[in-house]
């Protein structure tokens, strides 16, 4: 049968470890599981059910119809799935009809969902969505006590919740999220004096777990996390919480040459030999998410060793040096990121290099490298 030649193992069990690691650390809060994007384009199916038999009840999504994905693959089971960005006029209709909870980002927005809630005779639940420093979406954070006494007032919904979310959150140091939480904090807690109290209240994603405990503790009832249940951090973050890392990127070996000294590599000549070296050429690149900035600096491992790139990452194929693996010929399996006994590279490792962060190197995994789960 015919293999792909990249594929992308995502061992299940692990993310159960490192949800339920989180879990652990923010109890007594609940944990919001955040699967947007198809899961960061792993496969949203899979992660649903897998964390779903482990307890979580709660899942973020970004847009309507990965809500109506995530409410089919659970459908029958006790679940919750909320839209953290916005709503538009005209998915509102059938959001309210599926249940999903939905934010309430402007007084407009709120009288629209009363009004498809009362057409189908329901109640629909609705999260204010505060804009506490984000500048993105939302409610202004001292505008929101007139617009929550206003929505309060409508029919058919059920106020549950109030959230926000934190630019700056990945940076311990920077005062701007201490000061955001109380801001916010301050906030709810004025709400409670007008009776408005709010049985979910929550700010923290992964980064504010990880760098600011204050936004895991009452008054928040709830944590979302989405990058840290694949192991991976911001890198600049701390990693306070211990997880271990869920996807292993692998593809094989295409050619294995011995090249003279002198010989460039790859487009723009950007590597040139200074002996003869045995270079492998893999059979993945750009196309498949390895960043053009692994060119000349970073690894992949083979026959359990750590091979640098040399010469330009092109769309389909890379060339590594091998000299240090004995007897490796075309066909051999070759780890992008992941672990060979004590050898490991993790997508943080490549987003380091890249000036990014991790959501960036999964989200860039291409569309014909094979979702592989193990569960």
């Amino acid at each position: 049968m015919l293999k792909r030649r990249v594929v992308v193992e995502i061992d299940l069990k692990a993310l159960v470890r490192n949800f339920r690691r989180i879990v652990a650390r923010v109890k007594p809060l609940g944990v919001m599981c955040v699967l947007k994007a198809n899961a960061y384009g792993l496969g949203v199916a899979a992660y649903a059910r897998a964390l779903h038999a482990a307890g979580c009840r709660q899942f973020g999504v970004a847009e309507p119809f990965e809500a109506l994905e995530l409410k089919s693959v659970l459908a029958g089971k006790p679940v919750e799935v909320q839209m953290l960005s916005s709503v538009l006029p005209d998915e509102i209709p059938e959001m309210v009809r599926a249940g999903v909870i939905l934010p309430v980002t402007d007084l407009d927005t709120a009288k629209r969902i009363s009004g498809e809630a009362v057409a189908a005779g329901v109640r629909a639940k609705v999260h204010f969505k505060i804009d506490s420093g984000m500048g993105r979406l939302g409610i202004q954070l001292d505008e929101a006590l007139p617009v929550i006494r206003a929505v309060a007032k409508l029919p058919n919904l059920d106020c549950e919740g109030i959230f926000s979310h934190c630019p700056m959150a990945y940076a311990p140091e920077d005062p701007f999220t201490a000061s955001q939480i109380k801001q916010f904090a301050a906030l709810v807690a004025a709400a409670r004096r007008e009776g408005f109290a709010f049985k979910k209240v929550h700010i923290a994603a992964s980064d504010a777990i990880n760098n600011f405990p204050a936004a895991a503790k009452a008054p928040f009832t709830l944590v979302r996390t989405g990058i840290n249940l694949h192991g991976s951090f911001d890198p600049n973050g701390r990693k306070a919480l211990k997880l271990e890392p869920v996807l292993t990127l692998k593809t094989r070996v295409a050619q294995v040459r011995l090249l003279p000294a002198g010989a460039t590599l790859g487009y723009g000549r950007t590597w040139c030999l200074n002996a003869p070296t045995k270079v492998a050429t893999i059979s993945a690149g750009y196309a498949d998410g390895l960043p053009l900035a692994l060119a000349n600096r970073g690894f992949v491992i083979v026959g359990g060793r750590r091979c640098k790139i040399i010469g330009r990452v092109s769309m389909d194929y890379t060339t590594v040096d091998v000299s240090a693996v004995a007897g490796v010929k075309a066909g051999d399996e070759v780890i992008c990121f992941g672990r060979s006994g004590r050898i490991s590279i993790t997508p943080d490792d490549w987003a380091e290099l890249k000036g990014t962060h991790a959501y960036d190197i999964i989200c860039s995994l291409g569309s014909r490298v094979e979702r592989v789960v193990k569960p």
